[in-house]
């Protein structure tokens, strides 16, 4: 018996010290702790991470193995990296503001770690590791000064138990998907879109897992358990995207650094609530950003897929933006053909006499995309976006949405970026559809103002499927999508298009709260908005596009969520139930406003049906709350405004 209890005590020995720690540090606030491991207990080896998450309730293993490395096409640096040496700790602390997104005010704040790595030929790999307070983040360095190569693989991927809860997208290169909850056995082997939001099995913490910082020097990655179902390996774009056109793999030149592997990480409100996406990524490149403008927009393409084509469609558009107070109309896809009293001339003429800015579709052209709506190729080139920029400017054209891109390969990344810093020289708007989940690029390219890279309303009109499936899927994307960047949704439909919405009105009016974007397109025709009740009409008159602060009051994926957002002085709520089944009546707590003030708060709500309104108004403070009903798959506002 004694020498069985020997073995087991030398086993159990033997499997703690097969694991060699060799760095450990914390978050600012002390809630999540990597450590750095290698697989052999010895100075070379294979290299991963552990994260700890330490939330009010318990302390787990977030995520037990982050493999590290990377391969060239002249040698790896994973399998055989020797540990050279690791830094003291240093402190990140960097301020900066935002014209639009979740808040103004940003910080950057985190504890850095560089570690040092050589490979058997003596090549240097650097890692360097952030944690924050919302967060991990950590990307790979060759600090060496000459030399061209490829990438020929990343093999750093996320081991994560089956036993952890997933919400997952399938990937396609639009970002277009739905996302699906799974677990244990339902777990699917395939390729992954970011965002991926996971749940720890002990439900204490929750992590999104995603990237930052991406620029020309690397590709886009995704997400792949193909090989093995319990690891999220990186992997890069497939050959065949973007029509064949582009390598897969990146080719980089030294010195060089990869882009950030992001884990958001914490409660759902510490996920939802949290920028590290654009903290991470490179400050901006504009100093001047007064005329970037964030705000709503209406659309003719929901609700008359050819609308822009009539000028008479547009003009209805304008009017309704100026009735609205809104100051953007968009002119999508058939402005270079547009006709029935007018012509593009014409319709910006009179867009302007409205005191409207017009915003114009563009398609990415080049043969990457087999779309042949024209114009096709004005942004093909720096040549022609001048030229174009150049007419734009001239005819007063306020920002360019630029479709269709179909890859994320490494020379589409420089693309995107092209049209970017070409714009900005112009003081032009852009966003993108068609399109990547945003990396951060806001931060550096502040004329970038949304992206779509989303399953919107637009749906609604490529078939029947989105009617069923958009009250969950609507309660989703603020834990996902959103939480990384603006998203383009085209929010806030009361009638129908060519198919219908199940969506309450009070579902649809508190979309314009629920999602962000700078930039936000209000999809419905004219008559939807205008005959909407007096109180809902002028709560999307006065709703902003961007905002000072977030926070998520509750929710969870996939069954509801209350969001309030701030500007000023006002704040402004929105919730969504995804329940087929279940009427709702929530309490809110109002222990986010100012102490000492009193506010006026207009409530509106699910009337008696889904096509119907109830408002009231309150006087509430601090102290108080605000009960509210949501009928099945409905919703509410509320607008708080400081009584003076």
């Amino acid at each position: 018996m004694k020498s069985k209890l020997k073995i087991l005590a030398l086993i159990l020995v033997y499997s703690i010290s097969a694991y060699s720690q060799k760095v450990s540090f914390e978050s600012p606030n002390q809630k999540i702790k990597v450590e750095l491991f290698s697989g052999d207990n010895s100075q070379t080896g294979e290299w991963f991470l552990k994260v700890f998450y330490n939330s009010d309730s318990a302390k787990s293993e977030i995520l037990p193995k982050i493999i590290l490395g990377l391969s060239r096409n002249d040698q790896d640096f994973f399998k055989e990296l020797t540990f050279v040496k690791s830094v003291k700790p240093i402190t990140i602390n960097e301020q900066y503001t935002m014209p639009f997104g979740k808040k103004s005010n940003r910080s950057n704040v985190a504890n850095e770690v560089v570690v040092s790595f050589e490979n058997p030929s003596k090549s240097k790999l650097n890692v360097i590791l952030r944690a924050y307070n919302d967060g991990l983040t950590f990307r790979y360095e060759f600090p060496e000064k000459q030399g061209s190569f490829i990438i020929k693989d990343e093999f750093t991927s996320y081991h994560i138990p089956k036993e952890t809860k997933r919400w997952m997208e399938k990937w396609n290169p639009a970002n277009e998907g739905l996302y699906a909850v799974t677990n244990n056995d339902k777990i699917v082997q395939q390729e992954y879109c970011y965002p991926a939001l996971f749940n720890s099995p002990d439900k204490s913490g929750w992590f999104l897992l995603h990237e930052a910082d991406l620029n020309e020097t690397y590709c886009g990655t995704k997400l792949s358990n193909v090989a093995d179902i319990d690891q999220y390996k990186l992997t890069f774009p497939d050959p065949k995207d973007g029509r064949g056109m582009g390598e897969s793999n990146p080719k980089i030149n030294l010195p060089w650094k990869s882009p950030w592997r992001v884990i958001h990480i914490g409660s759902l409100a510490t996920i939802v609530e949290s920028t590290l996406t654009e903290d991470v990524s490179s400050p901006a490149t504009i100093k001047n950003s007064e005329w970037i403008k964030p705000g709503k927009v209406s659309w003719n393409y929901w609700s008359s897929n050819h609308g822009t084509k009539d000028y008479k469609i547009v003009c209805d558009f304008a009017d309704l933006a100026a009735e609205m107070n809104w100051p953007y109309t968009l002119l999508d896809w058939e402005w270079d053909s547009m006709s029935n009293g007018g012509n593009l001339e014409d319709a910006l003429k009179y867009i302007h006499s409205k005191g409207i800015k017009p915003l114009m579709w563009f398609n990415s052209g080049g043969n990457h995309t087999w779309v042949p709506s024209t114009p096709k190729d004005r942004m093909l080139t720096h040549e022609n976006r001048v030229e174009e920029f150049t007419k734009l400017k001239k005819l007063g054209v306020a920002g360019v949405k630029v479709d269709f891109f179909e890859s994320e390969k490494q020379d589409m990344i420089k693309y995107y970026l092209d049209i970017l810093e070409d714009a900005a020289q112009f003081e032009m708007l852009v966003y993108f559809h068609g399109c990547l989940v945003p990396r951060g690029w806001s931060r550096t390219y502040p004329n970038l103002v949304t992206y779509e890279a989303v399953r919107g309303a637009e749906w609604y009109n490529n078939g029947p499927e989105f009617t069923a499936t958009a009250p969950e899927h609507n309660t989703i994307l603020p834990f996902t999508r959103n939480v990384v960047g603006a998203m383009d949704y085209t929010p806030v439909t009361f009638t129908n298009s060519q198919y219908p919405h199940i969506t309450s009105y009070g579902h649809e009016l508190a979309l314009s709260v629920i999602f962000e974007s700078p930039l936000q397109h209000l999809a419905d025709r004219p008559e939807g908005y205008r005959e909407l009740p007096e109180a809902a009409k002028t709560f999307l008159k006065d709703v902003p596009a961007s905002w000072d602060s977030t926070l998520l009051i509750d929710g969870y994926p996939g069954q509801g969520v209350t969001m309030a957002r701030k500007k000023g002085e006002q704040w402004y709520l929105g919730g969504i139930n995804a329940s087929e089944r279940k009427e709702k009546t929530k309490t809110i707590k109002l222990d986010f406003l100012k102490e000492g003030t009193k506010y006026k708060a207009t409530i509106i709500t699910d009337g008696i049906h889904d096509k119907d309104f109830n408002t009231s108004y309150l006087s509430v403070e601090k102290t108080g709350s605000i009960d509210v009903k949501m009928l099945r798959r409905g919703g509410f506002v509320i607008m708080l405004s400081p009584i003076l």
